[in-house]
């Protein structure tokens, strides 16, 4: 079963700061969770075929085109940070704060 050293490693690498009742708090409800999958574990499902949900789900998209828009400043002039015809976001990957 679940320990809260393994609880607070994914909290870790989850980059959430829990409180000691929170950890506890987790621990005992992924507990719970997964004795209730092992309880599934003791169906026979021989004859069931797989599935990924029990009924069946249509999604409506739309086609994914490419489409040029004619305002391209008035979208650049709305962005918190720019960089000539870029928008400026912060680094979140390679840098001397994720210690890697």
């Amino acid at each position: 079963m679940i320990d809260i050293d393994q609880v607070r490693k994914v909290a870790n690498l989850a980059r959430l700061q829990l409180t000691e009742a929170e950890q506890q708090q987790f621990t005992g409800q992924l507990n719970r969770i997964l004795e209730y999958v092992q309880q599934l574990d003791e169906l026979d499902t021989t004859d069931i075929a797989p599935t990924t949900r029990a009924i069946e789900v249509s999604n409506i998209t739309r086609p994914d085109r490419l489409e040029v828009f004619a305002e391209r400043e008035a979208i650049l002039a709305g962005a918190p940070d720019r960089e000539e015809d870029f928008f400026k976001v912060p680094k979140i990957l390679g840098g001397e704060e994720d210690g890697n």
